[in-house]
């Protein structure tokens, strides 16, 4: 019965009644679509991290059946990992199979990924293959942490010297030699970071998201108020209203929330080859799991079905007040009291505490942001209305005073931007400083031996054609002595890998480095929150745009009768655009800047250092970005503003 009642009133709205509902599922689908992939990147990296523990060797108590030890390699300027393996009992060990591998490595093999394999063929033999001659086989994919990584396992005797001699501590560089009970390991140190910084991107994805999808069932809502409204004058019950708009909401979302998911699974091989941490992703990782997927595919319909509910307090409480359009009460302060008591606690919830505390401080900030956006907009209409000086102020401050909820929806998805803007903005890192010195290899000496491992040194370049000045210096990492191999300013890529390639095994389980290899490992998470902070104001945008233009064609919907009667009175055209301009923008400039303040405010317990050039360049494109987009939206919307003013009659719905 509600059902049929339901599709029947659906219908009776007409085509632009129809339009509506298409809008509704439109921008569930939108939600749908990124909220998956906000959610789904947090468990990418989560497989990331499982896939590189094994290299990450945790040592074993006691019933430790081999020898593990880590470290890079570099060839151009790309890293390879080296993980080095020696069985301590063949027959333990037997059971111990690296991910990947049918089996530990023999003393002597080594095993290539199928990237470095590949590479090692393309390069001259002088430059890699002559590190890691004669490969025993090919890695699969499961000891891969992204495709096309370079990876390399070198199976060892127990008591070789790589196996046995000291490395160093710095886990940016590798891991010494443990002894492990099997190859389960733990995710790294950057691994962790990364889920980490994941998280915090996530909160600033999720909060919009959830905020754009449920303004998604209050699309047209002022039309279906006024049709439920006439309902409840004539006799229907307060449970069969509830009912019907629940049927409504919850089946367009349904569809919504469906269509979402399938164009996110198209998308998902293109956003895989964003490069993060190292290289792009496999599709696998990207896809949501059958549990994520449901429980997706069931929260958004519920909580587009729940705001829809909310919203139909008044039609059950006053359904005469709905259809007689009185001007709702305003506002409570309460808002701004809420929002004033999250800012004055974030600084001692974001001290000293884990990133879970950190996110869930993110998300009442930002949901606090669009709690106060009404009562702003609201205060706003009421400045507008009182100094207009024209007919299109006076319709723009009446429009905000009589429904702030509605046109803070309009621009909502720009100013939460903004607040992600102001987070992101602020702490957007600057670029290390270039590697200006000559080319440099470094590698680190037992204590006693730099003098002995110099003159090896120069051996092995001259022997491999290289020309290079071989010095000791004691100071070093780990308070070792360092031998530098100074190969020239001129000395390119090619030479500098023949030179490493040269000096391989100079010394057990340390590998000759530049500066820019020591490096690495901060240019590399530089270069990736710099990616991360495009992609979530990617997200982010591609929310404010769409909600903009979706609520702006709604709100024409919504109000198409009463710009049809303006009409009819006499008001030009032109000036209804104006007015719709002045009560998206005027809000828009006081909660967009607003909210901008607001994120800078929630960045500066994270703040190293002043404010980077490339943070007000982000800043200053967000701001600009956002109202282009807006404007944009509303022009867009323009022929509909136009068309529903030439037939100004009562539909009957």
């Amino acid at each position: 019965m509600n059902l049929d009642l339901t599709w029947r009133l659906l219908k009776g709205g007409g085509r632009k009644g129809l339009l509506g509902a298409w809008l509704t599922l439109g921008a569930v689908a939108v939600s749908t679509a990124l909220l998956l992939f906000a959610v789904a990147v947090n468990f990418a990296f989560a497989a990331r991290a499982d896939r590189g523990a094994w290299r990450n060797p945790v040592p074993a108590e006691k019933g430790a059946v081999a020898i593990e030890a880590a470290r890079f390699d570099f060839v151009g300027d790309q890293a390879i990992t080296v993980i080095d393996l020696a069985a301590l009992d063949a027959r333990a060990a037997a059971g111990v199979r690296p991910p990947g591998m049918p089996r530990l490595p023999a003393p002597g093999e080594v095993w290539l990924s199928p990237a470095l394999a590949e590479l090692a063929k393309e390069l001259p033999a002088d430059q890699l293959a002559e590190r890691y001659p004669d490969p025993a086989g090919v890695l699969g994919e499961e000891a891969l942490v992204y495709p096309g990584e370079l990876v390399a396992v070198a199976g060892h005797e127990p008591d070789a010297p790589a196996m046995t001699a000291a490395r160093t501590q710095d886990w940016v560089l590798g891991k010494g030699p443990a002894k492990v009970a099997g190859l389960a390991g733990t995710p790294s140190e950057d691994s962790e970071a990364y889920r980490a910084l994941t998280l915090v991107a996530s909160v600033l994805m999720v909060v919009p998201l959830l905020v754009f999808g449920g303004a998604a069932a209050r699309l047209t809502v002022a039309r279906r108020d006024r049709r439920l409204a006439a309902l409840r004058l004539v006799g229907a019950t307060p449970g069969q209203v509830v009912r019907m708009t629940v049927a409504e909401a919850v089946s367009v979302a349904l569809a919504g929330a469906l269509l979402g998911a399938a164009g996110y699974a198209a998308a998902a091989p293109l956003l895989a080859r964003i490069p993060i941490g190292g290289g792009s992703w496999f599709v696998s990782d990207l896809l949501p799991g059958p549990l994520l997927l449901a429980a997706v595919l069931v929260a958004v319909p519920l909580l587009v079905g729940l705001s829809a509910v909310v919203g139909l307090r008044r039609v059950v409480v006053s359904p005469l007040g709905v259809a007689r359009r009185e001007t709702p009460p305003a506002m409570r302060f309460v808002r701004v009291l809420a929002l004033l008591a999250v800012l004055a606690v974030f600084p001692l919830l974001t001290r000293g505490t884990g990133i879970g505390i950190v996110a869930v401080a993110l998300g009442l900030a930002f949901l606090c942001v669009n709690l106060v956006g009404p009562w702003v907009v609201s205060l706003i209409g009421r400045i507008t209305a009182g100094g207009a000086r024209g007919p299109a102020g006076l319709l723009a401050g009446r429009r905000l005073v009589d429904d702030p909820r509605s046109a803070w929806r309009t621009v909502s998805g720009v100013a939460l931007t903004g607040f992600v803007a102001g987070f992101i903005g602020l702490l957007s890192p600057s670029a290390l400083a270039g590697d200006e010195d000559p080319a440099q290899l470094v590698v680190s000496a037992p204590a006693g031996q730099a003098e002995a491992v110099a003159g090896q040194a120069r051996e092995r370049l001259r022997a491999a054609g290289v020309r290079a000045t071989v010095k000791v210096s004691q100071r070093g990492r780990d308070s070792d002595p360092l031998v530098a191999t100074a190969l020239g300013s001129y000395a390119g890529t090619a030479t500098v890998d023949r030179a490493r390639t040269a000096l391989a095994g100079l010394v057990p389980g340390r590998t000759p480095t530049t500066r820019a290899d020591d490096q690495r490992f901060g240019v590399q998470i530089l270069a990736d929150i710099r990616v991360g902070t495009i992609v979530v104001l990617s997200v982010s945008f591609l929310v404010a745009i769409a909600s903009a233009g979706i609520t702006a064609a709604s709100s024409v919907l919504d109000r198409r009768q009463t710009y049809g009667l303006l009409r009819l009175a006499g008001t030009p055209l032109e000036v209804l655009d104006r007015a719709r301009r002045a009560e998206t923008l005027i809000p828009l400039t006081v909660m967009g800047g607003g909210a901008i303040l607001v994120g800078v405010f929630c960045a500066m317990p994270f703040m190293i250092g002043g404010m980077s050039a490339a943070g007000a360049v982000t800043l200053g494109a967000c701001v600009v970005a956002g109202f282009g987009g807006v404007v944009g939206a509303g022009a867009l919307s323009r022929p509909l503003l136009r068309s529903v003013t030439v037939d100004p009659a009562p539909r009957p719905d």
